[in-house]
């Protein structure tokens, strides 16, 4: 599976399921089942698309909503099946 696509999964459940954007965000632990996660995280917190949030006992995860239309286009084209699904 391509690291792009896992990009693709992680921010889509951030987004679609979780509606995890800017403050509300996600514990990373729940990502874990992603094999490249540490390299993923810190590649889309490079891109800053990924907030990483620095808690005492865990660390969460939120999309950065000022990059939302270019994550939403990342998502769709590596995921096309999910057109649409995310507003």
């Amino acid at each position: 599976m391509s690291l792009d696509l896992d990009k693709a999964k992680i921010m889509f459940k951030l987004a679609y399921s979780k509606k995890n954007w800017g403050a509300k965000y996600d514990r990373l632990e729940h990502f874990k089942r992603f094999q490249n996660l540490k390299e993923i995280i810190k590649g889309l917190e490079k891109k800053e698309w990924l907030i990483v949030h620095k808690k005492p006992n865990y660390t969460g995860i939120s999309l950065n909503p000022k990059f939302k239309k270019e994550i939403v286009e990342f998502i769709e084209g590596q995921m096309p099946d999910t057109k649409g699904w995310i507003n």
